[in-house]
């Protein structure tokens, strides 16, 4: 009963903060993440399973418990983690509780409220990587839509509202999209399935017992049903032309909730792809997979294109978002174990990477108002604590040695290169130039804002960062270290997880 103990953490902890005076409500809401924080360490500690969740795999802390009838099938409350869903989890209550940190600074208003969304928000985030029934998980995945509407709407930008409405409306569409397109292949299913449970359903399709619907055939409503899922997944992840909610909500919306937002709700989609594109309708992946892998490589190249051309700090972290996304969907359809073990790997690391960037744009921007390139120069000396984790995480998203960043896509172009799916290396290599054009975007920031004489076209006095805006500079400095130094720490459980998944192609 951990998984249900660690959501009711979150949820208690977040009824706590909407009840207590804003003047407290700091301290009380870090107090509240550290309690879930503390459990997924304990989990993980205790981890013990084996195979993949979808596949027939030991799930570890799992939980069956018969729901409700629908229309003739079983809704179940199933819980459980693989290696793909437990380090997820764990990043989710590492930048959770690191968030709340660093709003400790920016937010001043309306406190009760903005932590205990931040926690009912965390909730939602743990559900999606932990429910194996689609019903619950809908409910999940739906959940986290409202508090991260409110969080930008409320205590963003000057452009909150436009920024939150094109955010909910995308994610919303979505949605209904990939509803259709999951349930075509339920009704496709028949009698051959008896609940939503998405285990049973995976291995249904891959046992091949879609009949035909409608008089449309099996084939077509696989190949209908993938493009729908894959169309609803993208627009969360986001990959390009899916992504221009991204940068506008990245902007709009408080440092903190950032944090959030590109660490921990962009790997939703990421591993929905992983769970029902390529699993589910795994011979409908490989059948499209260098069209799939097109699709990548363009989010990569463009993403990074788009990033070099901004001049704000925020957007250039956030269209990087896009292209780094482009690099998971890249692994996962290389079908191989270091492809698809590499692209989750990418997602534990990115969240990592983009947290402590996000951070440390959130610190320059608390000190001097300004997030623009080109209204500053020479901060490092007045902000060496920042600067130094700045340039590290960039140097981290660049590939360099013994940092997640470079672990990440060795996994990944080690998996593409030897694909049996994607075939031509030449795709492959088109996307390894994104890194050049990574480091031309990031060298090109560091050396305006952080580098040369110092200039500040604002009245601020610029110092030191705040020991608790430092702290989480600091500690995702050191999980990127952690795993990038010794990446089986979290790449052994994610091998033992997509090994049935690869399992037989060549």
């Amino acid at each position: 009963m951990l998984i249900e103990l660690l959501i009711g953490l979150c949820l208690l902890g977040a009824l706590v903060v909407f009840t207590l005076p804003d003047r407290y409500v700091p301290t009380a809401a870090l107090t509240a993440s550290l309690f879930p924080l503390v459990t997924s360490f304990v989990m993980l500690a205790g981890f013990d399973a084996s195979g993949n969740a979808f596949l027939g795999g030991e799930l570890a802390y799992e939980t069956t418990v018969r729901w409700i009838e629908l229309a003739g099938l079983t809704i179940n409350w199933h819980v459980g983690l693989d290696g793909i869903s437990m380090p997820l989890l764990v990043l989710t209550t590492v930048l959770t509780t690191l968030a709340i940190l660093t709003a400790w600074t920016p937010i001043d208003a309306r406190r009760s409220q903005f932590y205990g969304l931040v926690l009912f928000l965390e909730a939602g985030l743990l559900g999606v990587f932990a429910v194996l029934d689609f019903f619950a998980w809908l409910v999940f995945w739906e959940a986290v839509l409202v508090p991260m509407y409110l969080l930008i709407g409320i205590w963003g930008g000057p452009r909150r509202k436009y920024a939150a409405i094109k955010f909910f409306v995308y994610t919303n569409v979505a949605t209904l999209v990939l509803f259709v397109g999951f349930f075509a292949l339920v009704f496709g299913l028949g009698d051959s399935i008896s609940s939503l449970d998405m285990p049973a359903i995976a291995q249904a399709l891959r046992n091949d017992q879609l009949g035909s619907l409608g008089g449309v055939a099996p084939g077509t409503i696989k190949l209908a049903a993938f493009v729908a899922l894959f169309a609803g997944f993208a627009v969360k992840v986001p990959l390009v032309p899916f992504h221009t909610w991204l940068p506008d909500a990245h902007v709009e919306a408080p440092t903190p909730v950032s944090i959030v937002l590109a660490g921990v709700l962009l790997k939703m989609g990421t591993y929905a792809f992983l769970r029902f594109n390529f699993t589910m309708l795994a011979d409908v992946a490989r059948q499209y997979a260098q069209l799939i892998a097109l699709l990548a490589v363009v989010s990569v190249v463009y993403g990074a294109l788009l990033a070099l051309a901004q001049q704000d700090l925020k957007r250039i972290v956030a269209y990087s978002s896009i292209s780094s996304m482009g690099y998971v969907l890249l692994g996962l359809v290389a079908y191989t174990v270091y492809g698809v073990g590499g692209a989750t790997f990418q997602m534990i690391s990115h969240g990592l990477l983009s947290g402590l960037l996000f951070a440390c744009v959130g610190v320059i921007y608390n000190t001097t108002h300004t997030r623009m390139v080109g209204d500053m120069s020479g901060l490092a000396d007045r902000m060496p604590i920042t600067t130094g984790a700045f340039v590290a995480g960039a140097f981290g998203y660049m590939g360099l040695p013994f940092m997640s960043g470079f672990a990440a896509e060795f996994f990944v172009f080690r998996g593409a290169f030897g694909s049996p799916t994607i075939g031509s290396p030449l795709l492959t290599a088109v996307a390894m130039f994104g890194i050049v054009i990574v480091a031309g975007y990031l060298l090109y920031a560091m050396q305006r804002t952080l580098f040369g004489e110092f200039r500040l076209d604002t009245d601020y006095e610029v110092g030191r960062a705040r020991l608790h805006d430092a702290v989480p500079l600091l500690v995702l400095l050191a999980f990127t270290i952690a795993i990038g130094s010794a990446p089986d720490l979290a790449f052994g459980m994610i091998r033992e997880a997509v090994g049935p998944l690869v399992e037989g192609v060549s």
